[in-house]
């Protein structure tokens, strides 16, 4: 059987690894071709895209880079019709995949989305076209499922995989007096800073993110690399030799961490798994972020509010996401009191997602509905 399967981000790579290494499982044979990241290339995908040049963080972003974008489609539609897979299987990456999905239901390929496009945040109209070209949804969050049946539309919630993942990760976790001396950090406790996994991003939230550094002398400050990304890239933010940078260990250094600083995304719901209290930071470009502002129609940006329903972690958005904003709420969850409040919401989070094996169900029901085709 051979599977073409597309994952624009990093998080995406990730739970795309994933679901490869539980349909090899049942189909040891399986070949995989992929556009996704070196976790999906470890699981035997060969990889023809990297998401590193497919990730455009922005409206304007995405206006400026469109040509490339546009060229990037035609190249995909050309290589699934000369691999002729079995199936096509989506990670989120809405604004491309809902495009191939559309050429792919055309041609007849079976099409599956994992992780579904956040279209109840915005774009709901796309749930017509999810449902003319998607075979069969599985979704992640728990109100997806409620939200798609509002369109008719019958989806398959699986659980989030990174339940899974991060109790995986933990069996593997060192002590932090081994962890610590691994990467020459001191005796301190851990700020972990977490300033995303494109250029584009993190070049808007590092130095704003580093610059409370002075203000906390008691505390280290640790950066969470993206493992795609030379350590090069990151030093001209860092002014200070006693901030240090760790690549591909991001949940051993939030596992270790007091606190942590984060750009919205998966990384806000991966800190608060690791039971870390966090503050959750946003700045895009002007002009994109007025388009989203107008468009989006959700409270929050970070899945731990989104999810709960309420504010459970502070969010930065913007203009708020500055110092003096920062060194408050820095101060406020290093406070005890307010620390023992976000681990009792934190629990009620885990509560809601605590089902497990999302990879190995969505493999084993993509597996079984191929073979009644």
């Amino acid at each position: 059987m051979k599977l073409y399967i597309i994952a624009g981000e990093a998080s995406g790579d990730l739970h795309a690894s994933d679901l490869i290494r539980e349909l090899k499982i049942l189909i040891p044979s399986l070949k995989v071709r992929a556009w996704g990241g070196d976790l999906m290339k470890v699981e035997g995908a060969d990889i023809i895209k990297h998401y590193q040049d497919l990730a455009f963080m922005g409206f304007m972003e995405v206006i400026i880079n469109l040509r490339t974008i546009i060229a990037n489609i035609n190249f995909c539609k050309k290589d699934l019709l000369n691999y002729k897979p079995d199936a096509i299987i989506l990670i989120d990456y809405p604004g491309f995949n809902l495009r191939i999905a559309e050429f792919a239901k055309k041609n007849n390929f079976p099409v599956y989305y994992y992780i579904s496009p956040q279209v109840w945040a915005w774009k709901s109209s796309r749930v017509k076209k999810i449902k003319k070209v998607i075979d069969k949804m599985f979704v992640i969050l728990p109100f997806e499922k409620e939200f798609y049946k509002k369109f008719n539309f019958e989806v398959e919630f699986v659980g989030h995989p990174l339940t899974d993942v991060i109790k995986r990760k933990k069996t593997l976790f060192s002590s932090e007096t081994v962890f610590k001396e691994k990467h020459g950090l001191n005796g301190k406790p851990i700020i972990s800073i977490l300033p995303g996994s494109r250029k584009q991003e993190i070049k808007k939230m590092l130095p704003t993110m580093l610059s409370v550094r002075n203000f906390f002398p008691k505390y280290q400050f640790v950066i969470a690399a993206a493992p795609s990304l030379p350590f090069s890239f990151y030093s001209k933010f860092i002014k200070d030799k006693n901030v240090v940078l760790i690549s591909g260990e991001t949940y051993e250094l939030l596992f270790h961490s007091k606190a942590a600083l984060v750009t919205s995304g998966t990384a806000t719901l991966e800190a608060a798994l690791l039971n870390v209290p966090e503050v959750v930071c946003y700045k895009g470009g002007l002009i994109s972020y007025l388009i989203a502002k107008s468009l989006v129609k959700i409270k929050f940006i970070s899945l731990v509010n989104l999810i709960l329903n309420r504010a459970v972690v502070k969010e930065l958005i913007q203009d708020n996401f500055n110092l003096e904003s920062l060194k408050v709420e820095l101060n406020n969850i290093l406070d005890p009191q307010t620390r023992l409040r976000i681990f009792n919401d934190y629990a009620g989070l885990n509560e809601k997602l605590r089902i497990g094996g999302a990879a190995a169900k969505t493999a084993a029901m993509i597996v079984n509905d191929l073979k009644n085709c």
